[in-house]
């Protein structure tokens, strides 16, 4: 079975696993403060072209995105999202159990346009009944979208211009941030992050790591104490050491850059590859998740070789579905797959 249903199926990458095999013995300090964290962080701030950024390490996305949000936000304030958020549909109201409501709007391809935040916050000061509703005080986006699409340095920055006009905070969730970064259509690099958002996220756990993101806080007021809310949350990690030495890792020799890039090529590929065999697709991604609609009758055959994820049904006889490459994808298995899906159209013709 080869899978192509997620982009954290394996475990991380060789360089990663023999600099922890390496180090495995070494007495460090614990809960972050040890060296390693120390240079990860610093490679990271030189890499966003922001030396007075905190930048901390915490262990998965979920945590992360709980964790800066109620460290951001006051309990009578909520945070705007798409409402395909991965914070509004796949963490189990984990925000929401936190005392934040998440203020979703609706979205085609999984972005927010900064119009959109600021009607939607005038229309809510605007209100003479504003007191007796959750405040919107945070936009949530995420780079690339949970539908693969990317948000373009000017709509970035349009966001970032209405946030800070209403003073609202802009967080974005970087989970597969690497991915979105290396496509061909990008145009964003990390320093524009680091200057157009209060917070973001350089996703590992996705990107190479076993697991990890590096949260990047350029926003003085978001700096203070935050490692007490890290603790609160449960995400200080007593062996702090292992993130560390993971971004480490990745951010020397240009690693995550060039492992995204792999995996942004391959899904290129596939896309290119199915767009000659006459596939149309749900949305349109330039990242490493692909969502093309195929007929039922090869879905179903293609499911005794591969893996992937079901995403909506098209029509009586078709469905759009989700293919993920990664950084450790090989591009014979993207060979394979695109020819099992040619032989089960060609088998299924007509029908």
């Amino acid at each position: 079975m080869l899978r192509f249903n997620s982009d954290y199926t394996e475990g991380c990458h060789p360089a990663i696993l023999e600099r922890l095999a390496e180090t495995n013995m070494e007495q460090t300090p614990g809960y972050g403060e040890d060296d390693y964290c120390a240079r990860a962080a610093a490679k990271i701030r030189e890499a966003c072209g922001a030396p007075d950024a905190a930048v901390h390490f915490l262990v998965g996305g979920t945590q992360t995105n709980v964790t800066v949000i109620s460290a951001a936000l006051r309990h009578y304030q909520g945070v705007i999202t798409a409402e395909s958020g991965h914070i509004h549909i796949h963490e189990t109201g984990a925000v929401e159990a936190c005392g934040h409501k998440c203020l979703a709007l609706k979205s085609e391809d999984g972005k927010l346009t900064a119009e959109q935040v600021a009607a939607y916050t005038d229309a809510h000061f605007a209100d003479e009944s504003f007191e007796h509703m959750v405040q919107p005080k945070m936009v949530y986006i995420s780079n690339p979208t949970e539908l693969g699409t990317i948000y373009r340095k000017e709509e970035l920055a349009a966001l970032s211009r209405v946030c800070r006009e209403r003073g609202l905070y802009l967080f974005l969730d970087g989970a597969r941030l690497g991915y979105g970064l290396a496509c061909r259509e990008n145009d964003l690099t990390l320093p524009d992050l680091a200057r157009l958002t209060d917070v973001f996220y350089i996703g590992g756990t996705k990107v190479g790591a076993l697991f990890g993101e590096a949260v990047v806080i350029v926003n003085e007021k978001l700096k203070e104490d935050f490692r007490y809310h890290i603790k609160q949350r449960g995400g200080m990690l007593a062996k702090g050491r292992l993130l560390g030495i993971q971004f480490l890792t990745l951010f020397e020799e240009n690693r995550y850059f060039e492992i995204s890039a792999h995996a942004a090529r391959l899904a290129e590929k596939l896309k290119d590859e199915l767009i000659n065999l006459n596939v149309s697709f749900l949305i349109e991604s330039p990242t490493n998740q692909q969502f093309p609609i195929l007929q039922d009758a090869v879905l179903e055959g293609l499911r005794e070789k591969f893996a992937f994820t079901y995403q909506a049904r098209v029509d009586e006889t078709h469905s759009a579905v989700r293919f993920c490459t990664s950084w450790a994808t090989e591009e014979e298995h993207v060979d394979r797959l695109i020819a099992e899906i040619g032989r089960l159209m060609a088998r299924h013709l007509g029908e």
